[in-house]
């Protein structure tokens, strides 16, 4: 073993509340000794000393304990090697778990194409999203024929879970135009999880800028904050 000039010990020292495997060492030299003690209050900064990880306090291996006035430079480079590796490790953690929250939930493919074909072709009255917490993403939970009306619509939310949605309305202005906006309505009853709220909460925004074309956003608690009446005066 490396390391700077070591000093002959004097006794070992041995304490109960001390980490299994963790040796003190008391020596007969009065600077390391010192070291052992609480840094005195003088503003001149105390002498470092270092003593061996690599002591072992098994039975089998209780060689003569060697203190170093210095530490070794090859443990101090692993030891900081180590340091940073895992501060690094933790900040790239915290940071991709912060950027996926951020984010939200990924989407689905099929929901982007089920919208462009609501959105060209017509080919749909309304979908029905949710989110799948296995696959973490959004997907397509119901699709709604042309001919249905928005009371089919509405009759297919279920009463206790989130769902996202979204529905092609067709009206006539007062000047008798016939018209069509997409809506966009987040559904989150009230009696529906905590846990679940939250997360639709949360990806709404990211779900809403994958679908382009968007006109009208509503939120809901319960069917009366989604009546028709409400949407033909969000409309107009």
């Amino acid at each position: 073993m490396g390391g700077g000039p070591h000093v002959r010990c004097a006794e070992r020292l041995w304490f109960s509340h001390a980490k299994e495997g963790t040796r003190l060492v008391k020596c007969s030299s009065p600077n390391v000794v010192a070291s052992c003690k609480p840094p005195s209050p003088s503003p001149t900064p105390p002498s470092l000393y270092f003593a061996s990880s690599l002591l072992s306090f098994r039975s089998s291996n209780l060689s003569r304990p060697r203190v170093f006035a210095h530490p070794p430079p090859l443990l101090l480079a692993r030891a900081c090697l180590f340091l940073t590796v895992a501060r690094k490790e933790g900040t790239e953690k915290k940071s991709s778990t912060m950027s996926n929250s951020a984010s939200g939930m990924a989407v689905c493919d099929e929901c982007k194409l089920k919208f462009l074909d609501l959105k060209t072709k017509r080919s749909f009255r309304f979908i029905v999203f949710k989110i799948n917490e296995k696959v973490q993403q959004v997907v397509v939970d119901r699709l709604g024929l042309p001919d249905e009306s928005y009371d089919d619509f509405s009759a297919c939310l279920p009463a206790d879970e989130c769902r996202y949605a979204v529905f092609d309305f067709d009206f006539v202005t007062d000047e008798n135009c016939q018209k069509s906006k997409i809506f966009f309505i987040s559904w989150s009853p009230d009696t529906s999880r905590v846990r679940s709220k939250m997360l639709y909460a949360s990806s709404k925004d990211r779900f809403k800028r994958e679908l382009d074309g968007i006109q009208v956003e509503l939120q809901a608690t319960d069917p009366s904050e989604m009546s028709m009446d409400i949407v033909k005066s969000r409309a107009l």
